[in-house]
């Protein structure tokens, strides 16, 4: 009988325990950037961010239409791949995640996004810049970054009108980034009386680029601008130091302007003729930034490279806009994702209609003793 009673007690505890997980719903969060390749280590430290978002929205919990609800990280790699890219886009599709954080590219995130508009889930990117990803007009499609007509645009009014440049060369890596900023540096160069002497292209595999400094040198300019990441960037400033190339200016967008540029150009002195641009403010200045930086390095030491705070951000936001819908449904939240006015670690988030941020801030950085410093 006593047996029987406390087998009774169990089998009740296990049918309440069941009930309780029956309840919970979970909603998935996918992501996507390169977790292989030369590209890895942002696409890690993007991961990262959005992983740590996930944690901490469950150690708080949140109740959505009345049900307690556990985020899962869905995370994929693109490898900086356009064809991977949508490869993992229509994954995540088939998968029906509830939004999707990412990519990291402008090159893989414009393809992607017409694949996660014709299934109808949203994504928000923290780093791809290019203008063209808001022109088809896609209401899934979201940018909590400047894009690269303002990063391009800063730096060219930097070196006209604060150095005083006259001359500059353009590289660009023929990616959608890289081409991207490299025009939008260029227009706004040339309007400020620069002149453009030479106009050079690379890949975003290559390593080898003497015979493109080369071609350069012999053209003496006072600057180089340079439309890539920086793979490319930190062989390229030891290459310019080989050639004597020590007193010209080296400009570059986000894709440059990192903490592992320092050991790619492995104690190159050209380092120290690095301007750089990031979308947003430095981490000093973001309304949560220290904070938000202490806790990362706690979970992640040594890891930090650019986006992750972006991509927290953009997973609280996914969580934000379902609150405040009281769905986890696409359909039903994403105008409420539109309408975001968000406190985030980075910023004041808030959107305009085609989903770029309002008002996103620029910041300058060079590196000194080969650490990346804010100019502004």
């Amino acid at each position: 009988m006593q047996l029987k009673l406390k087998l009774t007690v169990l089998a009740a505890i296990a049918a309440a325990a069941g009930a309780a997980s029956a309840q919970e719903q979970v909603i998935k969060i996918g992501h996507v950037a390169p977790l292989s390749g030369p590209q890895a280590h942002y696409g890690k430290d993007n991961e990262n961010g959005a992983r740590m978002a996930i944690e901490e929205l469950n150690a708080r919990g949140m109740t959505i239409a009345g049900k307690k609800v556990k985020f899962e990280l869905v995370a994929e790699d693109d490898a900086a791949d356009p064809k991977q890219g949508t490869a993992v886009a229509q994954k995540l599709c088939d998968a029906k995640v509830a939004g999707v954080v990412g990519h990291l590219n402008s090159g893989t995130t414009i393809p992607a996004a017409k694949v996660y508009n014709d299934c109808g889930i949203p994504h928000i990117t923290g780093s791809s810049t290019n203008p063209a990803l808001m022109k088809p007009g896609y209401n899934t499609s979201f940018r909590i970054i400047a894009n690269d007509n303002a990063l391009g645009a800063g730096l060219a009014s930097y070196a006209a009108d604060t150095l005083k440049l006259k001359t500059v060369a353009i590289v660009d890596d023929r990616t959608a980034y890289g081409q991207g900023v490299a025009q939008a540096f260029k227009k706004t160069a040339l309007a400020k009386g620069m002149k453009v002497v030479d106009e050079e292209f690379t890949n975003d595999k290559a390593t080898d680029f003497m015979a493109i400094l080369t071609a350069i040198k012999s053209k003496n300019p006072d600057a180089i601008f340079f439309g890539g990441m920086d793979p490319q960037a930190g062989p390229m400033l030891r290459q310019m130091e080989q050639l004597g190339m020590t007193k010209t200016k080296f400009f570059g967008g986000d894709g440059v302007c990192t903490t592992e540029i320092a050991k790619l150009a492995a104690g190159a002195k050209t380092l120290e003729n690095v301007v750089c641009a990031e979308g947003g403010t430095s981490l000093a200045k973001m309304p949560g930034g220290l904070a938000w930086k202490a806790r990362y390095d706690a979970k992640y030491p040594g890891q930090y490279q650019i986006y992750s705070p972006y991509t927290y951000d953009a997973t609280m936001l996914f969580a934000d806009a379902m609150k405040r819908a009281n769905s986890w449904d696409p359909k039903v939240y994403i105008p409420e994702l539109l309408k975001s006015n968000y406190k985030g670690v980075t910023a004041n988030i808030a959107f305009e209609p085609n989903g770029d941020m309002k008002n996103p801030a620029i910041s300058l950085y060079y590196y000194k003793d080969g650490k990346k410093t804010s100019l502004n």
